[in-house]
């Protein structure tokens, strides 16, 4: 009899546990495609900081695309090898009053991709960062280089050594592999130039947009954060123009990087970019706010009650961006890659955006942000002019 009760108790907690998981799942987010533009394969930038190079190149990967060129793999670490040479010089030339990390933005894989060119992933030495794994580990690697580069850039010295940089270049090579001067690729020899010019893109064609206030509108200014150490520039939009740029990209056929900031409790690690307006629904009253976001009363449970489920969004204005970066609110955070536009159930919009932190995740690598999300919390855009509406193109000068 013991038995028999114990397993009638055993059969409900199952039973009430996969009625709770199916409501859980009815209630959530149900997305339906409304536009999807190709992209490569979803990678995995793993304990590295290099979401800049992963977004970037797959933006180009999939510019590729999008020009009828066919599939490419281009090389993450090239990139992040010939960007952390110069990052490493910029500091010592600024006797260490730059930030020297492992950071980037989009501006390095165009300037890269002009003056340095490009090779594809297989031309490249597996690197030491692997560690024997597949994936990239930066942990090691960093706290050996970034001393190298503080001890030279802040130094007593009065003259530099011509071999100063010997060290630091032998250090970028145990670690991400050594930069190939010529390699054969599909039966063809290359420079990084030639296999650059083999692929028709050309870095001319691209331009960073973003949308604040302190700097005019249709001019271009120095997005002022620390990883945009090359002060690359961006051209200044108002806000609605600026999204109205993002979604017509997207409808007609582009993809474009995507910096944002990912620190919000409305980013969450299962595939979800939204700005709930939680004070709103507190001012309805206690029965409402319960509704949405359970009796708990737990962080933990907050913040994932904010992205459970389709919430009501704050109402993003050009000063509450604005704020928001002012404090700190806004931050250079992560880079992804927007390529198309889905509804949820309630037929409310967002972008799909491919990220680099692999496929074990609810979305397989798939992150929808709301608009609200976008509009509120992007740092800026890399883009392919023609992508840009000719009306706001004519603005801009371009």
């Amino acid at each position: 009899m013991k038995i028999e009760f114990l397993s009638m108790l055993l059969l409900c907690s199952t039973t009430l546990s996969a009625q709770e998981d199916k409501k859980e799942e009815e209630e959530g987010f149900q997305f339906t495609v409304i536009k999807e533009n190709p992209i490569t394969s979803t990678k995995n930038q793993n304990r590295s900081g290099t979401c800049w190079a992963y977004s970037s190149l797959g933006f180009f990967e999939a510019e590729l695309l999008r020009m009828g060129k066919g599939e490419y793999n281009l090389c993450e670490m090239y990139l992040a090898h010939k960007t952390y040479e110069d990052r490493a010089k910029a500091t010592v030339r600024l006797h260490g009053d730059m930030d020297f990390s492992q950071g980037g933005s989009f501006y390095d894989a165009v300037y890269c991709m002009k003056n340095y060119g490009m090779i594809p992933e297989e031309a490249m030495p597996a690197p030491g960062t692997l560690y024997g794994d597949s994936l990239p580990n930066f942990n090691e690697f960093f706290s050996m280089l970034e001393p190298q580069v503080a001890a030279i850039a802040k130094s007593n010295q009065k003259k530099l050594s011509p071999v100063w940089f010997k060290p630091i270049n032998a250090t970028l090579d145990a670690y991400l592999g050594e930069v190939p001067t010529e390699f054969t690729f599909g039966g063809k020899k290359y420079t990084p130039q030639s296999y650059m010019a083999s692929t028709g893109l050309n870095m001319d064609d691209y331009v960073s947009l973003t949308s604040f206030t302190h700097h005019p509108f249709y001019s271009q200014f120095v997005i002022e954060v620390q990883d945009n150490w090359r002060w690359g520039l961006s051209y200044n939009l108002p806000l609605d123009e600026f999204m109205q740029v993002m979604e017509s990209a997207v409808k007609n056929g582009y993809t474009f990087a995507w910096g944002a900031d990912v620190s919000e409790d409305g980013f969450s690690r299962e595939g979800i970019a939204v700005c709930p307006d939680v004070q709103k629904m507190k001012e309805t009253g206690g029965s409402d706010y319960e509704h949405w976001f359970g009796k708990s009363s737990t962080t933990a449970d907050r913040k994932k009650g904010l992205t459970s489920k389709p919430l009501p969004e704050i109402a993003v204005t050009q000063q509450m961006r604005q704020e928001a970066y002012d404090n700190w609110e806004t931050t250079d955070d992560h880079g992804m890659l927007i390529y198309g536009i889905a509804k949820d159930q309630d037929g409310k919009e967002y972008f799909m955006v491919k990220n680099s932190w692999g496929t074990d995740y609810k979305y397989k690598g798939v992150w929808y942000a709301s608009k609200a999300f976008v509009a509120y919390k992007t740092m800026n855009i890399l883009i392919h002019k023609n992508a840009i509406p000719k009306n706001i193109a004519k603005k801009l000068g371009l």
